[in-house]
């Protein structure tokens, strides 16, 4: 049997493009092609390059699909690839919404623009991935097609973030697993663990990632006096991180927007015990004081406060702990999720043939 091959619009080196295009290779025997933009989005004059680069990328990617003959093409961010694949004219097509709404920053002077952009590819999509009921809630209030959408998560690989904790429970040891940027606050985490500092509270804080604001973070550690019990590891090959969560009980992620995490899942699967922002996309999975901790946004105070409870009840925390693992078994096994992805792509594919 010919092997089916999918054209895939996104930045490949994400880990959740990895999963999703990993998932699809080994549960669907795809053959995947990448694509995506070249130009970084990490100053003015290469965000008004990157933006060129956007405009000229459906020649580019037609010109792919002339080449390479895709059987289906999928993408990530209705925005911005998701609409690149409604303007390729490939059927059957796949897109993700990645974030609660994709629709960021919200207060854009382009936020009109971005809408009739999402709207576009909502309509040209076979299928659109909500990666968790947030996003579904935001397609329904977009008047989309739901019989479209698919609601599931990717899913973690459970065989390698395993629930094999190693942490002394006598000692807070936290873990934020998120890029270094401003919309995830991590100035926020370090400030409540200055708070813990001060009141004599031992602690190890680990900080795994990279992004612009490095040596902001670290100069805020000084400045805070702990210094000395926060790591800053950098970027780290995914394979080391269930490792590195395995040695934390607890998991701290304050952002500011959130979709569906994966880094939640992750942390949850490994025995971490999850404090994070109290937004909807974590509302989703996290019920406060029952299975983990809800921070109003950009309340260190408060996250110090709920860090110190969440230590000081030690049972109802090993509760949350093992009742996160089965859920996470139950409704985020990658094994499961993405052979139900992969089937429903191959139907696509054969009902379009």
């Amino acid at each position: 049997m010919k092997k089916r091959k999918i054209l895939f619009l996104g930045e490949s080196y994400r880990a959740d493009a990895i999963t999703w295009t990993n998932g699809l290779k080994e549960f669907g025997d795809f053959e995947i092609i990448y694509w995506e933009l070249q130009t970084p989005n990490n100053s003015f004059l290469n965000r008004i390059l990157r933006t060129l680069e956007f405009i000229f990328a459906p020649i580019t990617v037609r010109k792919i699909i002339r080449q390479q003959k895709p059987d289906m093409i999928i993408a990530e961010r209705t925005t911005s690839y998701g609409f690149l694949a409604a303007l390729s004219g490939v059927q059957p097509s796949a897109i993700a919404q990645q974030g609660k709404t994709d629709l960021w920053p919200e207060d854009s002077i382009t936020i009109t623009l971005s809408k009739i952009i999402q709207n576009y590819a909502f309509k040209k999509a076979t299928l659109i991935h909500a990666w968790g009921p947030i996003m579904a809630k935001h397609m329904k209030n977009s008047k989309v097609d739901m019989s479209k959408v698919l609601v599931l998560p990717k899913g973690i690989d459970l065989s390698v973030f395993e629930n094999k904790n190693t942490t002394n429970p006598d000692k807070i040891c936290a873990i934020v697993t998120r890029s270094l940027l401003p919309e995830y606050r991590h100035d926020i985490t370090l400030k409540a663990f200055g708070t813990l500092h001060q009141k004599g509270i031992d602690f190890t804080l680990t900080i795994v990632g990279h992004g612009i604001r490095l040596e902001y973070l670290k100069d805020l550690a000084k400045k805070m006096q702990i210094e000395n019990k926060v790591i800053f590891t950098g970027r780290i090959p995914n394979t080391e991180l269930p490792e590195q969560l395995q040695k934390s009980n607890f998991y701290i992620s304050m952002p500011v927007t959130e979709g569906v995490s994966a880094s939640l899942f992750e942390a949850m699967a490994c025995g971490c015990y999850p404090i994070v922002s109290n937004i909807s996309g974590n509302q989703s999975w996290i019920n406060h004081r029952e299975n983990g901790q809800l921070i109003t946004v950009d309340d260190s105070e408060m996250l110090a406060n709920e860090i110190l409870w969440a230590f000081e009840n030690t049972a109802i925390r090993n509760e949350a702990v093992t009742n996160n693992r089965k859920f996470i078994e139950n409704q985020a096994d990658y094994k499961i999720n993405m052979k139900i992805i992969a089937d429903k792509y191959h139907e696509l594919i054969n009902n379009t043939i």
